[in-house]
């Protein structure tokens, strides 16, 4: 199976955000997404914004798209780059959207990253971003144990840090998905070939053996629940004691 076929959750979310964006006015000129993947909606973007120069930054190179001979000829193709989310090679004020669906919870700081992609913006740039809250997974957390499953953070803390990084007006919101699945294997066969797997550093370490496989799969029933945290903010004017001032002087030279 390839992450194509199993990322369900990241397919649903990302039509979910495009929906959001028809009540948004913008016409960017440069579009970031951030964690793209395999750049799913990248390509939406591109055309929904024709005029758009699209980077797709992931920091698995094997995951970024790779153009067919027409998409580099028509130049439509999102550019690839590979990069840390939190350390973002693009000069200051370049991009006017930072998109990122389904992946800040992958990393350790998300105030980091919220940091940079405020750097990146532009003047009135727009922010939106998805991520996922602390219910997701309950059934796989209950039935497998806390420490095999990764601690999502609350969409309350995320707005904190939006504020904290300095961007403006940023709201949140969340809503719960359940995937329901043939059985509990088809469920645990889509998590591993999405690559999500437990990065926890307090993870068990050794082998679990077959009989706890054929009890987590006993236990976890047919039902995913994740808990999907959708979030925008603006770039903030800058203030007023960020600005700098340029003053000339002339010397008369007699």
């Amino acid at each position: 199976m390839t992450y194509a076929g199993a990322s369900r959750a990241e397919a649903e979310v990302g039509a979910r955000m495009l929906e959001r964006l028809d009540y948004v006015k913008i016409a960017p000129r440069r579009i970031l997404d951030a964690g793209s993947g395999p750049a799913r909606e990248a390509r939406i973007l591109g055309a929904r914004y024709p005029g758009a120069e699209i980077i797709a930054l992931d920091f698995a190179l094997a995951m970024l798209p790779r153009a067919g001979f027409f998409e580099r000829l028509l130049r439509r193709a999102p550019l690839p780059l590979c990069a840390d989310l939190t350390r973002i090679p693009l000069a200051g004020e370049s991009i006017d959207l930072v998109w990122s669906n389904m992946a800040l919870h992958w990393l350790n700081d998300p105030l980091a990253a919220f940091r940079e992609w405020r750097r990146i913006l532009a003047p009135a740039g727009l922010l939106m971003f998805s991520t996922l809250g602390p219910d997701t997974l309950k059934e796989l957390r209950a039935a497998a144990g806390a420490r095999c499953v990764h601690e999502f953070i609350d969409m309350h803390d995320l707005g904190d840090m939006l504020l904290a990084a300095g961007f403006s007006a940023p709201v949140m919101d969340m809503e719960l998905l359940s995937f329901t699945y043939p059985d509990s294997s088809g469920l645990l066969a889509d998590l591993r070939a999405s690559g999500q797997t437990c990065a926890r550093a307090d993870r068990p370490r050794g082998l679990a053996g077959k009989h706890f496989g054929a009890r987590l799969r006993s236990a976890l029933g047919t039902h995913a629940t994740f808990e999907v945290v959708y979030g925008h903010a603006w770039q903030a004017a800058p203030r007023a004691a960020e600005k700098v001032k340029t003053v000339r002087v002339f010397k008369r030279i007699s």
